[in-house]
């Protein structure tokens, strides 16, 4: 594995830097004071972005989006953990892999207009009562002549407000779960209240009701019954790319400003820099992140070779989620009193850090993942040339 930089890659991250440090670090407070990113704003920066070649830079070029191989996608996902979540989805779009299974007039309607920006796609698998038990999901959609009559609900589901249509996962059969692709506005389709998080400010986490939607057949996506294989493919995709990259972009950018008020900072005549509880915190931060951006690589390769990276990403989603909490919680210590007021970004990312410990797949359940893995596999889990 040689992960050197070419140079198509330093101009891509570059391209992205720049562009996070330009146009949307700008608009971190107002989002963070208002709660809201306005529509001439988030429609601004999303035209800059596409005309940059930055917009669903995970779907293939053919279909106009950026075409990168997954070790590319994690390196432009790193950057983009250094600004907020709703900037990122505005700018830079969050266009799910389940789409590339749309056929014949799918294409047209809910694939092409998705990774043109045209229209936005958020994914609905959460319930009440199936969080990282994504399996048991209560929400159902029955056959008919005409189609599928939906009904359920589902719960935090991430930029609904900004959503056009949902990827939502129903059963279909007593043991069967399929993907639907449900346009909002759909007679019987309500979107309920934004639920209001501790952190991600400006990402909206709605509510979906759905009382006897009636759905065409087109809006199957995939074959019936494949639902819960394309909801966890994405989820794995997401695991790696915007939990476990991101994580390391963020806890990069916040041990970047540790490191520089560590160095600035001075008591009793001395930087805090120079006192060595202090340099231990820094060390063990660089440590963590370093080792945590080379466990995403490594996933990220795997893919591009075609092995089987879930256990890897398992890892991956534990290691950078909690890399990032620790980061954090240092970066409010060094800082101190100021670390805790809102004068200064450090208690944003302590609050936007707790749920990566959470979403996707708790740590405790990955956790589990991992040891029923190494138990059934042992030491052929950590080396992939076993």
């Amino acid at each position: 594995m040689d992960f050197a930089l070419n140079d198509e890659q330093k101009m891509m991250i570059d391209t992205v830097r720049r562009f996070i440090a330009e146009e949307l670090h700008p608009l971190e407070q107002t989002l963070e004071e208002h709660g809201a990113l306005p529509r001439a704003q988030a429609q601004a920066i999303h035209d800059k972005a596409r005309s940059l070649g930055l917009y669903a830079l995970n779907m293939p070029a053919e279909l106009g989006g950026g075409g990168l191989s997954n070790l590319d996608r994690v390196l432009c996902e790193e950057q983009f953990g250094h600004t907020s979540d709703q900037l990122i989805r505005r700018a830079f779009g969050n266009v799910y892999e389940p789409l590339l299974h749309c056929r014949g007039d799918q294409v047209e309607r809910w694939l092409k207009p998705s990774v043109e920006g045209t229209r936005t796609c958020a994914i609905a698998i959460t319930e009440p009562g199936a969080g990282s038990d994504a399996a048991g999901i209560k929400t159902h959609a029955r056959k008919t002549d005409a189609g599928w009559v939906l009904n359920g609900g589902k719960h935090f589901i991430s930029d609904g407000e900004w959503s056009d249509f949902f990827l939502v996962s129903a059963r279909t059969g007593e043991k069967e779960i399929s993907m639907f692709m449900v346009d909002k506005g759909l007679p019987g389709f309500t979107v309920g209240k934004d639920q209001q998080m501790m952190g991600l400010r400006g990402t909206p986490h709605v509510e979906l009701f759905f009382d006897n939607v009636a759905l065409e057949d087109a809006a199957l996506l995939g074959e019936r019954g494949q639902g819960f294989k394309l909801a966890m493919g994405a989820l794995n995709v997401v695991r790696l790319a915007q939990v476990g990259a991101r994580a390391v972009g963020k806890a990069s950018h916040v041990c970047e400003l540790m490191l520089q008020y560590a160095g600035e900072r001075r008591q009793f005549d001395t930087r805090i820099g120079d006192f060595q509880m202090v340099q231990q915190m820094l060390a063990d931060s660089v440590i963590e992140i370093n080792a945590a951006r080379w466990m995403v690589y490594q996933a990220a390769w795997m893919l591009d070779q075609g092995f089987d990276a879930r256990e890897q990403i398992a890892m991956v989603k534990v290691h950078a989620a909690e890399t990032l909490g620790r980061v954090v919680d240092r970066a409010v210590q060094v800082f101190g009193g100021m670390g805790f007021c809102k004068e200064l970004p450090i208690e944003r990312y302590y609050r936007d850090a707790r749920i990566y410990r959470i979403f996707d797949g708790t740590s405790e359940i990955h956790r589990g993942v991992i040891a029923k893995s190494a138990l059934r596999k042992g030491a052929a889990l950590f080396d992939i040339h076993r």
